[in-house]
């Protein structure tokens, strides 16, 4: 089922989690992956409506969804929420978005905290350089050839590099993990 709204809007993920119980009538997993990042070469180049776009889309829309599917989750399910590498190490024409995907990493690690008593799992993916279409409509093209040369692994990664990150947190297989970030990053090392 695809669901087109804005995220960032309460009353929106509201509605599309209420569609999806009446059509499926359960929720077991909920991976929370929507984003949008807009570079700006300065901190006071960031508008304030862009960074309340970036946080409404990234972090508000994250809380209003889990909100809503709460309701609905029972003893065993997981939440998946999909942070950044950004989160850990900043990033210099990114500052809006970086902050969110940290707010996510914090938001994660809280909302485990509070759900491990209803066996609710909360994790989180923190992609590094991942080729998707938020890069070419985001960056120059000198950018874009340049996309992922830093990570040691010297490349970009590929979606399908992510989705085994995902399927493990979804599945029995990991049942004993909960507050977690996944790093999948093409090797470059972070700390928590």
């Amino acid at each position: 089922m695809l669901i087109s709204g804005d995220i960032g809007d309460e009353k929106f993920c509201n509605e599309a989690i209420e569609k999806i119980m009446s059509e499926f009538k359960d929720i077991h997993i909920l991976v929370n992956n929507a984003a949008e990042q807009h570079p700006q070469d300065s901190l006071v180049e960031i508008s304030s409506e862009q960074l309340i776009r970036t946080f409404k889309t990234n972090i508000f829309g994250t809380f209003y969804m889990t909100k809503a599917a709460l309701k609905y989750m029972k003893s065993g399910s997981c939440i998946i929420n999909t942070t950044s590498v950004t989160a850990y190490e900043g990033h210099k024409t990114l500052i809006d978005y970086s902050c969110t995907k940290g707010a996510l990493v914090t938001f994660t690690r809280s909302l485990h905290l509070n759900l491990v008593d209803k066996n609710i799992r909360v994790n989180a993916v923190a992609p590094g350089p991942i080729w998707t279409p938020l890069i070419p409509a985001s960056f120059s093209a000198e950018e874009v050839g340049q996309f992922g040369s830093t990570a040691p692994m010297k490349r970009p990664g590929q979606p399908v590099e992510l989705a085994g990150a995902y399927v493990f947190l979804a599945s029995e297989d990991s049942s004993y993990i909960s507050g977690q970030v996944i790093h999948i990053n093409g090797g470059i090392m972070v700390s928590s």
